[in-house]
């Protein structure tokens, strides 16, 4: 009984603090996008060389949007001619800079983790678009074109009609409720398994297999994270669960890392534009920041 009472009070708490966070870094990024139009975003990724490169992962760490909406974004990108290497930095970042994700490991990690995850992740994010371009990336995107998205996605305010301040902010919260109740079933499933993980799992079985004397727990985190996390908002609460049990810090954001890159709905839209050759590249590159950032939480940690 005093199991469940844990693991029930654990499922509240989280579920709250991460809907008064979901809905409130949402409205905030709603709100600051309607102050941003679409064509300075266009214009930002079609920058070339490193600078180019900083602003597409700039841009990506703005725009959480769904994967079938950044999907269509990257290949009327690249139709448009904009350069490879920028539009591949804004693909690896938008998942792994999600506002969401960053502040959730904020609130819930603290600012440290919080730090030093944005800073391997963006740093990955310019290395790997530079990379990918470099190595020829262009020539494995597929003849293909995208009409419409399935989601609601980024929003062109230049074709809107002039609001105030108000009423900017309540299309703001009411874009992000509609987000909200798109991943509300993943975050509770997230919460759920954080909570059983929480109440009935031993520490030291957690201990004994991911925690930090075990120096393959990292690299089999980021494998793991694939296809655990159907949606990124679904592994910030296991990956405390695990940690508040023994695991150590750096197996937690492999895991996170590993799960939000490479996300298998993602991946699978991915694999419509790109050659499996490219896919392939940007699943090494997503799990080698993985285990890159998760040694460095090692070290730091």
């Amino acid at each position: 009984m005093n199991q469940f009472t844990t693991t029930l009070q654990y499922f509240v708490v989280i579920t709250a603090e991460l809907t008064l966070l979901f809905l409130g870094i949402s409205t905030l990024v709603a709100l600051m996008l309607a102050y941003i139009p679409q064509e300075k975003l266009r214009q930002w990724l079609s920058r070339r060389g490193v600078w180019g490169n900083f602003l597409g992962t700039v841009v990506g760490s703005l725009t959480p949007f769904c994967a079938c909406s950044t999907i269509p974004m990257t290949l009327g990108m690249l139709n448009a001619g904009a350069p490879f290497g920028p539009v591949m930095s804004f693909v690896i970042a938008s998942p792994l800079l999600n506002p969401i994700i960053i502040s959730m490991i904020w609130v819930l990690m603290g600012f440290e983790a919080c730090l030093l995850y944005f800073t391997v992740t963006f740093a990955g994010s310019m290395l790997f678009g530079i990379f990918l371009e470099k190595a020829g990336g262009a020539n494995h995107v597929k003849n293909v074109r995208i009409k419409q998205a399935c989601c609601s996605g980024p929003v062109d305010h230049q074709n809107l009609p002039p609001a105030t301040f108000m009423e900017k902010l309540k299309a703001a919260f009411i874009s992000a409720w509609g987000d909200f109740r798109g991943v509300l079933i993943y975050l509770l499933i997230g919460v759920g398994i954080g909570a059983v993980i929480y109440g009935y799992i031993p520490q030291e079985f957690v201990i004994r297999v991911a925690g930090p004397d075990n120096p393959f727990a990292i690299p089999i985190a980021a494998v793991i994270g694939v296809p655990l996390y159907i949606r990124a908002e679904t592994a910030i609460p296991i990956g405390l669960a695990l940690s508040q049990k023994g695991m150590s810090m750096g197996a937690v954001i492999a895991l996170i890392i590993g799960g939000a890159g490479m996300a298998i709905p993602e991946m699978a839209m991915l694999a419509s534009i790109f050659k499996k050759r490219l896919v392939a590249a940007m699943v090494a590159v997503i799990w080698t920041t993985a285990v890159v950032g998760g040694y460095a939480f090692s070290t730091i940690f």
